[in-house]
């Protein structure tokens, strides 16, 4: 397609024919178009427009029992199996803190919806509800297993069905307002630093002192942040896995944060990716996209809690690790290890 075409529907159906095996995020991008419109130009085909609201669907999410849940960002995938547990709405986020599929959700990210059905590479059927900003970027995907209520999804489909069954889709510009940051005082952002008796103040701690999550684990010094090689997310999984250490892995996006708490065992390489393909949890993290790696340590009334925290080119950060850990215990010893072995970089300038 040229720069300035916007393909129709109908030419994006045919190039998505043409390129059966492609990905849908990578046809999105070759075509210019947002996953969305993707999605769209096959409304009435194999898609339908419902309600993209998060709050209604967390409502009603628990009836469809055993799920896949995917939530992402350009360079991490992680897919949780499980079922909508202990769901709490809310205006501005919500939560869900089922044994498996744990969520943070912000609602207001959340713009539209679709229900989706397709068949597969053997013809067995894949019905999924997929969820996008008011820009197409996608948000959460929610997939049917075999253990799924059928009955419970086609409810949810034939009440959140909208009358606007358009195959058009024009993104919005602007989303994503990005926060105001400025230079970083380091004795003051130390000291509020040092302040902090909860993980959960850090963000606030950040919109306060209006400094970007990047900066401030860059110029907050060596006893709470040190940089390590950019290969430490493998290094570190591979050494949980070894050593039976539960962690938790933090993925998503401005409209979906997920979860995953335990084990991981089947940590494979192909490519840029490494992956994790246990059971109830996959991950899939684009390695080459990681240009900084953090050791981030924060004081909490039990005690100091360490995360390693990835960073893409852009200063996003891509994904975080912890060690597994609830409220009112201390971090893991066995955490603190593995995070001692992953390799020190040099500082870098802030």
């Amino acid at each position: 397609m040229t720069e300035n075409h916007r393909p129709s529907p109908s030419e994006i159906r045919a190039y998505r024919a043409e390129n059966p095996k492609l990905r849908e995020r990578d046809i999105a991008a070759q075509l210019g178009i947002s996953e969305a419109a993707l999605v769209a130009a096959e409304v009435g085909i194999t898609a339908v427009r419902i309600d993209g609201s998060a709050n209604r669907l967390l409502e009603r999410a628990e009836t469809l029992g055993e799920v896949m849940v995917l939530t992402r960002n350009e360079s991490a995938v992680h897919e949780k199996i499980g079922i909508y547990e202990k769901v709490t709405t809310g205006k501005h986020a919500s939560i869900v803190l089922g044994e498996q599929i744990d969520l943070r959700i912000f609602p207001g990210a959340w713009a539209h919806g679709f229900a989706v059905t397709k068949k597969g590479e053997r013809d067995e059927v894949r019905r999924s509800l997929q969820f996008f900003d008011a820009a197409g970027n996608a948000v959460q995907k929610v997939h049917l297993r075999p253990a799924s209520n059928l009955e419970a999804y086609e409810a949810i489909v034939a009440d959140f069905r909208l009358e606007d069954q358009s195959q058009e889709f024009v993104a919005a510009a602007g989303v994503v307002d990005a926060e105001e940051t400025g230079p970083v005082d380091v004795p003051v952002l130390r000291e509020n630093w040092s302040q902090m008796t909860d993980t959960h103040q850090f963000f606030g701690m950040l919109k306060k002192l209006k400094i970007g999550r990047q900066d401030a684990v860059r110029s907050v010094g060596e006893d709470f942040a040190w940089q390590v090689d950019r290969t430490s997310t493998e290094i570190m999984m591979r050494a949980a896995a070894e050593k039976d250490t539960d962690i938790m892995c933090f993925a998503g996006n401005h409209g979906a944060i997920q979860i995953h708490t335990g084990p991981v065992k089947n940590i494979q390489a192909m490519g840029p990716w490494i992956n994790v393909m246990d059971p109830t949890f996959h991950l899939h993290l684009r390695q080459d996209h990681i240009t900084e790696c953090w050791v981030v340590r924060k004081p909490t009334k039990d005690g100091h809690v360490t995360s390693l925290e990835a960073y893409d080119a852009k200063g996003e950060m891509i994904i975080q690790f912890f060690g597994k850990r609830k409220e009112g215990m201390v971090e893991l010893a066995e955490w603190r290890d593995i995070l001692d072995i992953l390799p020190r970089n040099a500082r870098v300038a802030a």
